[in-house]
């Protein structure tokens, strides 16, 4: 497949208050990230909340500045667009967005929110077409055209999250962006959702980048899985090798917290409990972010930063120890 993203050394930096970016004592949240995304391919990130999985997302399409590194869309350096080119990604790469509730402008009508992008790139040379097409978006995501006259106040949440997908598909993109879109929705809406997005991939062909810290739906829809702990990635595999063959410790412990629907088993399977409390990102420990939590971490980990390296095909770890594990 072609590659449509690629991440090299991705760093992110915040200023305490009243500092500079580059200032020493500036909050790391991403610390090298390096992953890609190919065309038609389903990718998730997956973490804990305050790991940088948002930062990473919107850093990854330029909605927050870089610190350093570089972000390849179709080999173009993203946070280097200006002026058409600019113009040309905002197309092409969408977001939807964690909360229907806060990202929806509830002065507009369903109408004017999905073919606002529409009549921003003259897609279509009259309101008569930009309305149909309306129609058209709402009836793909499991809505009608009567929705389409009616404030964002009287749709339920899985509503409005339909709302916001119809508007990111409204400008025909390549390449979609999830934060956490079903997090705020309840668990009888959220498999309505994912298999919507499932559905609109395999119609349209999309590369999704899926931020969520629901670790049984991410197996669900990612081809490949990447697991962020403290602004750094710890494992990227195939969505399967992440859940059978995973090689981190912090993996190991993640997925042991997942239920298992079976009383037997959960009764009997061994939940990994980690020791310690999460580091602050602004007292980081010198080696390995989780050397202080982990039960196989040894002097080596807590003086060098594991990098993350290959030990099978497609599958990288960050762990002195991978092969062990």
């Amino acid at each position: 497949m072609k590659e449509i993203l690629k991440v090299n050394n991705l760093i992110k930096k915040f200023p305490k208050a009243g500092g500079e970016i580059d200032d020493a004592d500036a909050i790391s949240v991403l610390k090298g990230i390096n992953f890609d995304v190919e065309q038609g391919e389903y990718v998730g990130i997956m973490g804990k909340s305050g790991c940088g999985k948002t930062t990473c997302g919107r850093t990854v399409i330029g909605l927050y500045d870089k610190t350093d590194g570089t972000v390849l869309y179709k080999g173009k350096d993203v946070h280097a667009m200006k002026g058409n080119e600019r113009k040309a990604f905002t197309k092409e790469v969408q977001m939807i967005f964690q909360d229907p509730y806060a990202s929806l402008d509830p002065r507009l009508k369903v109408n004017q929110i999905v073919g606002e992008g529409m009549r921003i790139h003259k897609m279509y040379s009259s309101n008569a077409e930009i309305q149909d097409r309306v129609f058209e978006l709402l009836d793909q995501v499991g809505l009608n055209r009567e929705h389409a006259s009616r404030y964002v106040h009287e749709f339920s949440g899985g509503q409005r999250q339909r709302i916001g997908i119809a508007r990111a598909l409204a400008l025909d993109p390549e390449f979609i962006l999830c934060d956490e879109p079903i997090s705020a929705l309840d668990v009888s809406i959220q498999a309505q959702v994912v298999n919507l997005l499932k559905r609109l991939q395999q119609q349209m062909g999309l590369s999704y980048l899926f931020i969520t810290h629901d670790l049984s739906m991410v197996r669900q829809i990612s081809n490949r899985i990447a697991v962020m702990y403290l602004g750094s990635l710890v494992e990227i595999a195939d969505s399967e090798d992440i859940y059978i063959k995973n090689r981190h410790p912090y993996t190991k412990a993640l997925l042991s917290a997942i239920p298992i629907a079976d009383p037997t088993i959960e009764r009997e399977r061994k939940r990994i409990l980690l020791q310690g409390d999460v580091p602050s990102p602004v007292n980081l420990p010198q080696g390995c972010n989780f050397c202080n939590r982990c039960p196989y971490a040894t002097q080596l980990c807590k003086e060098r930063k594991p990098q993350l390296r290959e030990i099978e095909p497609g599958h990288f770890t960050a762990c002195h120890r991978a092969e062990e594990m």
